[in-house]
């Protein structure tokens, strides 16, 4: 698809906000409030990637940006993933299992006993 930024008030930039235009394959361009919630994430991923490729960030927060997104689509997330890894450390926030699966190191809090919040962290390792 494509996409443009535009400011909502050109007159005071100061103080404007940006509206994200996007059109999706087979669809007409519109503003991204009007899209679907899948649509939404690929969007807003597809921009923050493009600014990567402008200025890569050492370190990029991303909290349930996969939520929305089907099984497909969370494949092709962690392949984007992965392209940046070795020059961007991700802090991905997730309930999702497969991205889970396509992570080097989970951390989790867990709770055994009441009031008693406890740290894990394992490292996945690919044995393909």
């Amino acid at each position: 698809g494509k996409a443009y930024l535009k400011l909502s008030d050109e007159e005071d930039v100061l103080n404007s906000g940006v509206e994200i235009f996007a059109k999706v394959p087979g669809e007409t361009i519109k503003r991204i409030s009007l899209l679907s919630g899948g649509e939404k994430a690929k969007t807003s991923l597809a921009l923050v990637f493009a600014l990567f490729e402008y200025r890569v960030a050492p370190l990029c927060v991303l909290d349930e940006v996969d939520a929305p997104l089907d099984e497909a689509n969370v494949l092709r997330f962690g392949q984007f993933l992965k392209r940046y890894k070795d020059r961007v450390q991700f802090i991905v926030i997730t309930h999702n299992k497969t991205t889970m699966e396509l992570c080097d190191y989970l951390y989790g809090i867990t709770m055994e006993e009441p009031g008693c919040s406890k740290v894990l962290s394992i490292r996945l390792e690919d044995f393909s």
